[in-house]
């Protein structure tokens, strides 16, 4: 059975992955020695460093979950992005070994050896990955954990590796056509350093305190300034680590009004946007209406207006 609590989910789904990697890890390492298929190799040389990027993901999804404390007060969110930039580099070595192998072969063509049983290892292969997968998805849709949306674009891409090795197996067995072979592993490593660039991109992002989507920011300003005591609203700073969305913003209120009053302006959005954003970290700046003051919209968009 599922849990409902997402910090069981994302240590459930940490585990299952490097459960799998390991089994299927010795599952080709037996497949490419009996067989000598490069392809097999490169995806052998994929689960190996499956195993290393799962272990690092069960880790920094156990970090990430830790409380606030007195040197991290934002929490340890960003864990989840630093093992992704990790498993990206990971993944990025991968290829480029598999890459030099499979130029080997390419020059030196060899029949395969075993296939039957090189076969029957990437079907299984094959479905783990597809209901790891499965799983994972349903997790990132519980949870949007940073380390596990990593772990399953990995997988993903293993998953179609996995397919494209046993294509070329199959059509090296009764084809005969042995260049096949590492022509595959060549295309698997060339898709492990395209899913390596995006995992790393993202977990940048991240790191740099990236905004939300444009279409969650204009969610946030919607709510705002739809509250009838909200005369004005500026500065939104938005960011996401580990899950866990950070909002902040300034509103401004009828200088009139007492703090008492203010506070439940306060407290009602708070409760509107976390409607809207669960788990959401929301810090909010009360000031009067028509105070002049260094603002941050203006600095960020003062170049724009000079460009002009």
């Amino acid at each position: 059975m599922i849990p409902n609590d997402p910090d069981a989910l994302k240590r459930l789904a940490a585990t299952a992955s490097l459960v799998v990697a390991i089994a299927l890890t010795l599952a080709k390492l037996v497949a490419a020695v009996a067989s000598g298929s490069a392809a097999i190799l490169s995806s052998l040389v994929d689960s190996m460093a499956d195993i290393a990027a799962s272990a690092v993901t069960w880790l920094a999804v156990r970090i990430a979950q830790q409380p606030p404390d007195r040197r991290h007060r934002f929490g340890h969110g960003k864990a989840e992005s630093l093992s992704a930039l990790g498993l990206a580099a990971l993944v990025t070595g991968s290829a480029l070994f598999v890459l030099v192998e499979a130029a080997r072969r390419l020059l030196d063509p060899r029949p395969l050896q075993a296939t039957g049983l090189a076969v029957a290892v990437m079907v299984v292969s094959i479905l783990a990955t597809a209901g790891l997968v499965a799983f994972q998805r349903e997790v990132i849709r519980r949870t949007r954990s940073e380390a596990i949306a990593a772990d399953r674009l990995h997988y993903a891409s293993d998953f179609l590796s996995n397919v494209a090795v046993l294509v070329s197996l199959l059509l090296v067995e009764r084809l005969g056509l042995f260049w096949l072979d590492p022509l595959v592993a060549v295309l698997v490593a060339a898709w492990l350093v395209k899913a390596s660039w995006t995992i790393g991109r993202r977990s940048i992002d991240t790191l740099m305190d990236h905004e939300l989507p444009t279409v969650d920011r204009a969610r946030i300003e919607a709510i705002v300034r739809a509250h009838p005591e909200v005369v004005g609203f500026h500065d939104l700073r938005t960011r996401e680590a580990g899950g866990v969305r950070f909002i902040e913003f300034h509103i401004e209120l009828d200088g009139e009004m007492t703090v008492r009053e203010a506070h439940h302006v306060t407290d009602a959005l708070e409760h509107e946007l976390r409607a809207a954003f669960p788990e959401a970290e929301i810090i909010i700046h009360q000031e009067p209406a028509g105070l002049e003051d260094a603002r941050l919209d203006h600095r960020i968009r003062a170049p724009k207006a000079a460009g002009r």
